[in-house]
């Protein structure tokens, strides 16, 4: 197949983009690199720079080239900052979506993965939290992602445009090549590799009151290769219907224990001071994948949280300050 990765230039698009070569797929990046990296693009996959937003580069690249399917990972992600620039979430991811989508069904495209998210679930009931939860966005981040979804639903009905959207908890993890490396960055593993690293005085922990173990948020986190292979076999069923799948471990990690794992992978004592709660933060998000597992057989690989830390340590002691300026002058991120 030859598959169209938007974002592909990011965190969990480019590793996707390294299953999908390795898996023997002809792959094509379209990223505007406003968050991603060029140098984390695969070497042979072909890379376009560009926008969702212009429609004439979507129209121009599908009239080059032959697409079996997209897998649609560029987006606004942060959730805070959406809350502060609404407009730029639910009107750029929308918008930008849709541009894709059309352009899609205008060439006879009709194989989508969407990159959703678990901030649809911001009141759970049930924990771990199946596909039937109700959906409560928790930020305008994660009510665009839920309009795309709605907006993919009724295009499967009008026309037979088949889709799966894969909301998951929080990537996390790394290849021996590819890594996290955000501007800023605001995730809680490679905030904690980076005091390891020396580039911070410590980590702070955002509320410790919550009704937990340890009274720290409770989170699901899934290796980035687990998230790669369920896109990829998610991908493969589409010609059996489209499908909703929530993808984590199924195990859920405090604050807490995040940072005390990483002082025993790391050997480094990771200093950490206590801080407010901020607003939105759900006291424990943990996914349900039985669904998944039941329809595709999928199961996560790297399920332990030291080894998904581990794998994280690695490729950051690797690569201290993250991908290198494009110009090739020095490191993009500095301390």
């Amino acid at each position: 197949m030859h598959i169209l990765v938007t974002g592909g230039a990011g965190y969990i698009g480019s590793v996707v983009v390294e299953e999908l070569i390795r898996q023997g797929e002809r792959v094509t990046v379209l990223d505007n690199l406003s968050q991603g990296h060029r140098a984390a693009v695969h070497p042979e996959a072909a890379f376009y720079l560009g926008d969702l937003s212009d429609r004439e580069t979507l129209r121009t690249l599908f009239s080059r080239q032959r697409f079996d399917a997209v897998m649609h990972f560029a987006s606004n992600t942060l959730v805070g900052e959406s809350m502060e620039q609404p407009f730029k979430y639910i009107g750029d991811n929308v918008v930008n979506g849709l541009n894709l989508l059309r352009t899609m069904v205008e060439h006879g495209v009709h194989r989508f993965i969407l990159s959703s998210t678990a901030n649809l679930f911001s009141q759970p009931v049930q924990i771990p939290i199946a596909e039937t939860e109700s959906i409560v966005p928790g930020s305008p981040y994660g009510e665009s992602k839920f309009i795309l979804e709605r907006i993919l639903d009724w295009l499967d009905r009008i026309y037979g445009l088949r889709y799966a959207s894969l909301r998951y908890f929080n990537a996390a993890g790394a290849t021996s090549e590819r890594g996290e490396d955000h501007d800023p960055e605001t995730h809680l593993i490679p905030l904690v590799l980076r005091v390891a690293l020396g580039q911070r005085d410590h980590i702070t922990v955002y509320g410790t009151d919550y009704p937990t173990r340890d009274g720290t948020c409770v989170r699901d986190y899934i290796h980035v290769l687990d998230l790669a292979q369920a896109h990829i076999l998610a991908l493969r069923a589409l010609n059996e219907g489209s499908r909703t799948y929530n993808l984590g471990n199924g195990l859920g990690y405090t604050v807490r224990e995040v940072i005390e794992t990483a002082r025993q992978v790391t050997g480094h004592p990771i200093p950490a001071r206590d801080g407010a709660r901020r607003p939105g933060d759900p006291p424990v998000l943990v996914a349900s994948s039985d669904k998944i597992w039941r329809e595709l057989g999928w199961r996560p690989r790297y399920p332990a949280l030291r080894d998904i830390i581990q794998s994280a340590w690695d490729w950051h002691r690797a690569h201290p300050y993250g991908y290198e300026d494009e110009d090739g002058s020095g490191p993009r991120n500095t301390p």
